[in-house]
């Protein structure tokens, strides 16, 4: 009996991406989705006179919404012409770049937070007749009416990421009414990035289904209110056994600060304002517990003295091959990365560290 494959790639809309897909039926004798094509020019990927992009299967999983035999087909982007990437394909640069640091065993977990939005534009839990709710505080991670809004769209949506095999770990209200989040890894960058990308699929189809739209914009609500991010965590074989190495990767880091906050999603600098539980766009910092930091080390990490460390600045909207990209090229490409086993100081979990701040601010154009 033939089944159906979804097939879900990236557009190059601007100045955020989006996600679109179209379902192929094949026969019950293909096993393995073959290459297909789409109308570029109908996804800011080409120009009408040559139209066709094709798009080259590289991870597939059970369809958890249509069932049985059918599938989820993630796709890169190619030209049809040279059988090259696309521009809009990061996804082949991640794998070239994971492929060159493969020995130093990076791995990641992301924290994808997201709003969820009545048709109206606002967010949902945010009074339909206008203003606000009350103030920050109840919401994150809260139960109750009143406190949590959407909770049907999550439940749907975890269990559908569990049936699709994907690497979701856990979920959460967050700070904002309507506001949540959902933490994939960890894995490896192509892993964690192709999950986090049909997860993304996954609950933008199943809140369609409730007339709810997802918005992963970086402020979404102007005002007293928490922004989303997607924040990252990130670790090599040497962190996970030095703390020396953890601290060698956020000075890694700070040596690039606007490389990685130009590519950190569109919008940043209205979510990282130095105010809620985030650091200045323009200015690096690091320290054990701090969540004003724009690198959190966790305290247990202190305390153990080896693991991982949290980049807290990337967007809700950020591409997550660009962002594992960066992180890799960043920490596995310094100049000297400790390997020795390095205890953390205890006074690291007696008191809390001040964070370590490097500034880097943005040069005005003329």
């Amino acid at each position: 009996m033939p089944y159906q494959a979804e097939y879900i790639w990236i557009d190059g809309h601007k100045p955020t991406p989006m996600l679109r897909s179209k379902t192929k039926i094949l026969a019950n004798s293909v096993k393995t989705p073959p290459i297909w094509g789409f109308d570029g020019s109908s996804t800011e990927q080409a120009t009408g006179d040559a139209s066709d992009c094709m798009l080259k299967p590289v991870f597939t999983c059970p369809d958890p919404i249509r069932g049985g035999k059918n599938i989820l087909v993630l796709c890169e982007v190619m030209l049809a012409q040279t059988e090259k990437p696309h521009p809009t394909n990061t996804r082949a640069l991640c794998a070239e770049v994971s492929k060159k640091y493969a020995a130093h065993g990076m791995i990641y977990g992301i924290e994808q937070e997201y709003t969820m939005m009545r048709l109206d534009g606002r967010p949902y839990g945010f009074p339909e007749a206008g203003g606000e709710p009350a103030p920050q505080g109840p919401y994150y991670c809260g139960v109750g009416a009143g406190r949590v809004m959407g909770r049907q769209i999550i439940e749907e949506h975890t269990w559908a990421c569990i049936e699709a095999g994907l690497m979701i770990e856990g979920t959460n209200a967050e700070v904002m009414p309507g506001q949540w989040e959902f933490q994939i890894g960890a894995a490896d960058a192509l892993t964690v990035s192709d999950h986090m990308m049909v997860a993304r699929w996954l609950l933008d189809r199943i809140a369609e289904d409730h007339d709810v739209v997802i918005s992963y914009a970086a402020k979404p609500q102007k005002g007293d209110w928490n922004g989303a991010g997607a924040h990252t965590n990130f670790s090599t074989k040497a962190m996970r056994g030095s703390y020396a190495a953890i601290e060698a990767a956020c000075d890694a880091l700070g040596s690039r600060v606007m490389e990685h906050v130009n590519n950190y999603g569109d919008d940043i600098q209205s979510r990282l304002t130095g105010k809620h539980e985030t650091a200045p766009w323009d200015k690096f910092s690091y320290g054990v517990s701090n969540r004003g930091a724009s690198v959190r080390i966790p305290w247990q990490v202190a305390r153990d003295g080896k693991g991982y460390a949290e980049d807290r600045r990337p967007n809700a909207n950020v591409d997550p091959y660009v962002v594992t990209r960066l992180i890799m090229e960043t920490v596995c490409g310094a100049a000297k990365v400790p390997t020795a086993s390095t205890k953390a100081p205890k006074k690291a979990v007696k008191k809390k560290a001040p964070a370590k701040t490097k500034v880097a601010t943005k040069k005005k154009k003329k």
